[in-house]
């Protein structure tokens, strides 16, 4: 199969390598570690011949061009694909990605004390016959998003390879901290200068989303008084029971676990906190404009109605919009869709249209001027120790790449 071995080596190389994200540090990027991978990069886009290659001290993301092949190319959109180095808040130290040939269906053993059940990951029957890559069960693998990354790089090589595949001026953008939401908020659209582009950052193979929620964080600061409790009656306040008491006030069912498809939640990330002090950190989603408002709305209300038990407020709100449903700038501009779905269909995929219960560079990129949804990159479990991907599903997103190219250049 073209390009299986080229993009198995690749993506184990850039998943060994640590660039775990730090949400408590605010420098660009967030750890000092992504540029291990951001200059590797740079090294790597040179070498393959990719022109205008730039590694910007402003925002931390790599960029560069693939020109024009064609008379009329200029006259073509540009296209973008745009991928981040930075990984979740899990261990990702001495990642050691374990290959495993023609999966034979059953339970995957990824060390001795560690087995990845398909009775637990009924996903894992998918792919029996293909070649996975997983963890050793004490790291994340990476495939979020270092599989995009290859695929985008993989894919970039052999049309420099290939000059036969008439297209117009494709851009490449590779950025830090996307998953502590941050990287997209310094992205240089303007530079940047595509017409659309696409975040290779999804998940299975066949996923094409342009629709993502509405997303905010809350972080309540709780100041007590803390009374030695012999005497405290009538004097303490204790910031423990107040962050217990605004939990057990949000609504009970719209949490995660019980919520899917376009149901909006409150998820309660954080608390920590001692009589005197706590924090409780949350995130709000909803698809709907009006829904991710009321929500908001929600929490500013709760915070308020708990103040005025008490003869000082007890409770100081940050709340924070961080990205928004991208469909609303999207479904003004339907170009990159429609063309995905023409090149899905071209390498045989059936392109599975959903929302995103989450968010990716695209929903901020998007309302910066640049329609951008996301298409599969073939990951799956996603940050944590029982991570893995298919090399065929890497190599069906490189030909998906492909043919988004040469399509615009018909």
């Amino acid at each position: 199969m073209e390009f299986f071995d080229v993009v198995q080596q690749r993506f184990i190389k850039y998943a060994k390598i640590n660039t775990r994200s730090d949400e408590k540090s605010h420098s660009i990027p967030s750890t000092k570690i992504q540029f291990d991978l951001l200059n590797l990069l740079v090294d790597e886009l040179k070498a393959i011949g990719m022109e205008d290659v730039v590694l910007s001290k402003e925002n931390a993301f790599v960029t560069a061009t693939l020109p024009a092949n064609c008379p009329e190319g200029e006259d073509l959109p540009t296209i973008g694909f745009i991928a981040h180095v930075d990984t979740a808040d899990f261990n990702s130290i001495n990642i050691q990605p374990q290959v495993h040939a023609n999966y034979d269906g059953g339970d995957l053993r990824l060390s001795e004390s560690v087995t990845m059940a398909t009775q637990d990951f009924p996903n894992l029957l998918k792919y029996k016959g293909q070649t996975l890559i997983t963890t050793d069960g004490t790291t994340l693998l990476g495939a979020d998003d270092k599989s995009g990354i290859a695929e985008i790089v993989t894919a970039m090589e052999y049309l420099i390879q290939h000059p036969e595949i008439k297209h117009g001026k494709v851009r490449v953008a590779f950025g830090p901290d996307e998953e502590i939401g941050r990287g997209a908020d310094h992205f240089d659209a303007k530079g940047f200068a595509a017409d659309f582009a696409y975040t290779m950052d999804g998940g299975p193979v066949g996923e094409l989303e342009y629709e993502s929620f509405n997303a905010s964080q809350a972080i309540l600061t709780i100041k007590g008084k803390n009374i030695h409790p012999g005497t405290a009656k009538g004097k303490m306040v204790n910031a423990i029971m107040i962050a217990n008491q605004f939990i057990q006030a949000l609504p009970a069912k719209e949490a995660p676990e019980y919520t899917e498809g376009r149901e909006g939640f409150y998820h309660v990330l954080y608390t920590s906190g001692t009589v005197d002090e706590a924090i409780v950190q949350l995130i709000i989603r909803d698809f709907d404009r009006d829904g991710f408002q009321d929500r908001n709305q929600k929490v500013k209300d709760l915070v308020a109605e708990i103040n005025q038990e008490y003869a000082y407020d007890p409770i100081s709100l940050s709340l924070k919009d961080q990205y928004y449903n991208m469909a609303e700038v999207i479904s003004q501009d339907m170009r990159p869709i429609d063309l995905a779905k023409k090149a899905f269909e071209a390498v045989g995929i059936q392109a599975d249209i959903q929302p995103i219960r989450g968010g990716t560079d695209g929903s901020k990129i998007s309302f910066m001027g640049i329609p951008t949804p996301n298409i599969f990159a073939g990951g799956e479990n996603m940050h944590g120790r029982f991570e893995f991907v298919a090399v065929e599903s890497m190599v069906k997103a490189i030909e998906v790449i492909i043919k988004i190219v040469a399509l615009n250049g018909q």
